[in-house]
């Protein structure tokens, strides 16, 4: 079974990431669903969907964990039944999960050419820094991932990746920047890291701490 990586950014958060070559069979094998899981996996209608779903449930099982202490609010966002956060994330053919003593998110995103035709979604402070001798294409999903982490940490929904999110300045060398959620009820900036793997961006979120 393809357990990809582990990252350990700081001293209370670990990163699993997972690389989705088995089989749906495979994946399947002795892994436990909840009721409502197996509900939403039997749901889905693409096998690729499915591969993700259950690849996740195998990264919970090397964190310690299974289906049954993931649950999920009214807002869509996981939490673990021991209190410790956990955020989640899929593309094609990686999954990963972030799980940390304090907030986190994580998204992974496949580089691809059409992210400069969305870019006006969702690029706004940071066309002040995008560099065009780097890789750009890089440079705007690191942006998306950045800004998809901290919308996964934000509990209560609804920002505007474009208005009320910042990312700061940074080089794809840097492997390393700070965002900013700016609501009025959440005005807060974390560190966010950043990784190639494959074709595919790794990009996560993490609240600051003065003890890592």
């Amino acid at each position: 079974m393809p357990l990809y990586k582990t990252i350990k950014p700081n001293a209370h958060t670990i990163i699993y990431v997972w690389k989705i070559e088995d089989s749906f069979d495979e994946l399947a094998n002795e892994i436990a669903l909840t009721e409502k899981s197996q509900q939403r996996l039997l749901s889905m209608k693409s096998e690729l969907h499915q591969r993700g779903f259950l690849s996740v449930r195998h990264l919970l099982k090397e964190a310690g964990y299974t289906d049954f202490d993931l649950y999920y609010n009214g807002n869509g966002k996981p939490h673990l039944t021991n209190g410790k956060h956990i955020s989640i994330t899929h593309s094609f053919t990686f999954s990963a999960i972030a799980i940390s003593e304090k907030e986190v998110g994580i998204d992974i995103e496949k580089n691809r050419e059409k992210i400069k035709i969305i870019q006006h979604k969702f690029v706004n402070f940071e066309n002040g820094f995008i560099h065009k001798d780097d890789d750009y294409i890089q440079q705007l999903t690191v942006i998306w991932g950045a800004k998809e982490s901290l919308y996964k940490i934000y509990p209560y929904g609804g920002l505007t990746f474009k208005n009320d999110i910042d990312i700061n300045s940074f080089q794809m060398a840097d492997k390393k920047t700070t965002g900013f959620i700016k609501v009025k009820d959440w005005e807060k900036q974390y560190d966010i890291g950043f990784a190639q793997l494959d074709n595919f961006t790794l990009v996560y979120a993490l609240e600051p701490s003065n003890n890592d």
